[in-house]
């Protein structure tokens, strides 16, 4: 891979002599660009692609949460109107029975009773009666005070599903414009170069063996079969995956649910010490968190690395750490 870096190199030192002659005036002033430099500009643009791509999964969750809720409120604010309609109807019948005269003066009662002392001994049932009629006035108050709520959360859940679109949108272009900068760095170098920098790193060594047990187990092995597969921003698999989507697929063949998002899958299991790691233990990264990996022993994680690298075996500080939980 280096005969073309000395290819470039002769040609260089070709042109100086030149130069210096006078059989040509100048070098051109163009720089080829250096690997490792371009390697290291390519990684932040990756990374920053994922951390876009992150955000957008945790809003993807926040807006599965968002259309739950607002089905939730729909469907409460239609019980609650009909709930209202009941109390309605049996308002506008008080009122009618009053207009049509089937409300009670209990002094007039009194004067043209044929039998007053009777007459009072029913006050109690009649004061009961006021009571009622007061008691729905209050309800019918109550139940428009309700409806009232509801559909103002409601209105609150849509105004925040609209927001919640946009960021979707918004995080979407930011991952596919920091991968469009990326493929013209890479397309600067010459294609040998090129290759180098996409194909020559490794996967890391596959172990022998995991110490696992149960559903670490079956985490850590449906991880490691991927090794060598493709990372593309927002897959989940079979054949690409994103960091969150490959643990999320992992621990799902162990039989437990995860979120598609690193920042969410951090609060998915009890927090552990870097030095009680185990293998099946998920590893975070950056602050805020924006990568996800599995350890897997031996100072070992498996991950969805990047679009250069796929999916493979790094060490578990390769990258800015942050901490760990056991999912399960």
């Amino acid at each position: 891979m280096n005969h073309g870096r000395n290819r470039r190199a002769k040609a260089v030192a070709l042109l100086s002599v030149l130069a210096v002659t006078g059989v040509v005036s100048a070098v051109p002033a163009q720089a080829e660009p250096d690997v490792e430099d371009v390697r290291v500009k390519v990684d932040r643009l990756y990374h920053q692609a994922e951390q876009a791509q992150e955000r957008y999964n945790d809003s993807a969750l926040r807006l599965k949460g968002l259309n739950a809720e607002l089905s939730s409120l729909q469907a409460d604010e239609k019980r609650q109107g009909r709930r209202l309609g009941e109390v309605r109807e049996q308002v506008q019948d008080l009122i009618v029975r009053q207009y049509m005269g089937e409300g009670v003066n209990t002094v007039g009662q009194v004067v043209v009773s044929d039998d007053p002392s009777s007459f009072l001994g029913q006050l109690t049932t009649m004061q009961a009666f006021g009571d009622l009629q007061d008691d729905l006035l209050d309800d019918y108050s109550a139940e428009v005070e309700a409806l009232d709520l509801r559909q103002s959360t409601a209105r609150e859940r849509r105004a925040e599903i609209a927001k919640t679109t946009a960021d979707l949108k918004a995080d979407k272009a930011a991952v596919e414009a920091k991968l469009v900068e990326a493929k013209k760095l890479l397309s600067r170098l010459e294609a040998e170069e090129r290759e180098e920098l996409t194909v020559s790193r490794d996967h890391g060594r596959l172990p022998a063996s995991v110490p696992a047990s149960g559903r670490a187990a079956a985490a850590v092995k449906a991880a490691l079969a991927q090794v060598g597969d493709a990372y593309v921003y927002g897959a989940v698999g079979p054949n690409a995956y994103d960091c969150s989507g490959l643990t999320m697929m992992a621990w799902g063949a162990a039989g437990v649910g995860l979120p598609h998002s690193s920042s969410a899958q951090f609060g998915s299991g009890a927090r552990v010490g870097q030095g009680d790691l185990k293998p099946g233990d998920l590893v975070f990264y950056y602050s805020p968190i924006s990568h996800v990996g599995m350890y897997i022993g031996n100072g070992q994680i498996v991950h969805a690395a990047n679009p250069s690298s796929g999916v493979r075996i790094d060490s578990v500080f390769s990258m800015p750490y942050v901490g760990a939980v056991r999912p399960g």
